[in-house]
């Protein structure tokens, strides 16, 4: 399968760079776009974050390259993820904006009818954050707050990265042993 994975500027680079190294070990095709607001906080965050995304993709484009495949719907790719995706982005794609090569991509994604999932890492949220939520979830986008549960008892922050990551790839229909799933409480018979 062909995956497009946008990391942008938000915090939380380590979401993309685990979803990338996840996808890549499983034998999917990774297209990496990445923002210059990515890179800045790449320096904060994650040194190695391009690296890291490097070894897990087929290819690892900039936000100008709107020449790259996946700025086109004759190009085929099964879905794309945005993670972390700031509301920038969020904004873009749900009022339409092809500003760059993630908000085109995106929309590409939306108008072929694919899966995009918009990770969204940030708090507290505006009214116009949370109207652009709506106006991306309308369009057909799935936005998924970077909320990790707690029910399976995370012992590190691994186990909580583990947990978001693991919530994308069921959303992309990817098996995976990430997190402990919900059974029910104990002695239910569940």
């Amino acid at each position: 399968m062909k995956y497009i994975l946008a990391i942008t500027g938000a915090s939380g680079i380590i979401y993309g760079v685990r979803l990338a190294e996840e996808l890549g070990n499983m034998g999917h095709d990774v297209y990496a776009i990445f923002t210059n607001g990515a890179k800045a906080t790449a320096k904060y965050e994650l040194g190695d974050a391009i690296e890291r995304v490097g070894k897990s993709s087929k290819a690892v484009f900039n936000e100008n390259e709107l020449d790259a495949p996946m700025a086109s719907g004759s190009a085929r790719f099964d879905g794309m993820v945005v993670a972390p995706c700031s509301m920038k982005t969020l904004a873009s794609i749900a009022n339409g904006l092809e500003e760059n090569l993630v908000s085109r991509a995106g929309l590409v994604q939306l108008k072929e009818r694919k899966p995009l999932i918009l990770l969204l890492r940030e708090t507290p949220l505006s009214t116009l954050h949370i109207m652009n939520m709506l106006k991306a979830s309308i369009g057909g986008a799935i936005i998924v707050p970077a909320s990790p549960g707690f029910y399976g008892n995370p012992r590190t922050v691994d186990d909580l990265i583990n947990f978001q990551v693991g919530k994308v790839l069921d959303l992309l229909g990817i098996q995976h042993n990430l997190f402990r799933r919900w059974s029910g409480p104990e002695g239910s018979g569940n």
